[in-house]
């Protein structure tokens, strides 16, 4: 079975749309800011910015590029008091010379629609109910609930130990809760017997940033494949040049899975679903 996040985020969008259009005061606003002239950066918030548009969620991008810690935490600051700014992203990497933990750390934590303040880390730690999550994870949970993957008393395995998408995941996973409930194992590259850890997974995720890492020998019979992977490679039959891949073979994985996420198509487009719909809790909390 292929898990399709297109079609589960489109779902999604569309019920954020029909809500919006019930004629509340104002629309919901995203402030997204960039700090670098990385051309990934800007195409990642291009298509976020474009997606808040298509369900009437209102925009503003800044753009400070070169930009220097002080500049960056005054423009959060500004945004943190605009009564009709609702969610801030501040799109990353960041400059080195900028300290990332420092710079979430100023985004008032009931705008943190990238839910990685570390107020909202402690709340999914805790399982506080006023968190905002993480949209990776949350979008991962939300997908296997689409497509009833069970996951409570299941093995969970997590390739990967970010603060992006592996320690929130697995956080998230292991909660009382439905759709979670799991036994979660994070594992990485420092892991001893890695792949057989890999191999003991009914749920596997990856998140690796290793293209097509992820071979039939790293999956059990029948196992539920997730792969976060987003990774460029070579193509030249492609306009482009390149191509994107995730972490996980798909052509050789797809038939010992029971379900797998394409690259691209499964949990990217459920991250900025969950964008959106953290952006829509947080102008609740304002109107």
């Amino acid at each position: 079975m292929l898990l399709d996040g297109h079609a589960v985020a489109k779902i999604i969008r569309q019920e954020i749309k029909d809500e919006l259009s019930k004629g509340y005061k104002r629309p919901p606003c995203l402030a997204a800011i960039l700090t670098t002239n990385n051309p990934a950066s800007h195409t990642y918030v291009a298509r976020k910015i474009k997606a808040c548009h298509e369900v009437g969620i209102k925009s503003q991008v800044f753009e400070l590029e070169p930009t220097h810690t002080k500049d960056l935490i005054e423009l959060i600051h500004k945004l943190n008091r605009d009564s009709e700014v609702d969610g801030i992203l501040v799109q990353l990497p960041l400059p080195h010379r900028i300290h990332v933990l420092d710079i979430l750390a100023e985004i008032d934590p009931q705008k943190d629609v990238d839910g990685f303040h570390p107020l909202n880390a402690g709340k999914v730690l805790l399982q506080d109910p006023t968190a905002f999550y993480p949209c990776t994870p949350l979008g991962i949970k939300v997908l296997l609930e689409y497509y009833n993957i069970p996951v409570a008393g299941n093995h969970v395995v997590i390739l990967g130990r970010s603060n992006i998408v592996g320690k929130p995941l697995a956080t998230l996973l292991m909660q009382d809760a439905p759709g979670c409930n799991a036994t979660v194992t994070v594992a990485h590259s420092r892991s001893k017997h890695l792949k057989p850890i890999a191999q003991s997974a009914d749920i596997l995720i990856t998140a690796i940033g290793k293209p097509h890492k992820i071979g039939p020998e790293w999956v059990k019979e029948g196992a539920v494949v997730v792969d976060v992977g987003i990774n460029k490679i070579e193509d030249p039959s492609s306009k482009t040049g390149f191509k994107i891949v995730g972490d996980v073979d798909f052509e050789a994985v797809k038939h010992k899975a029971s379900a797998i996420t394409p690259v691209p198509g499964g949990v990217g487009p459920m991250t900025i679903a969950m964008l959106l719909k953290n952006t829509l809790k947080s102008f609740f909390l304002r109107i």
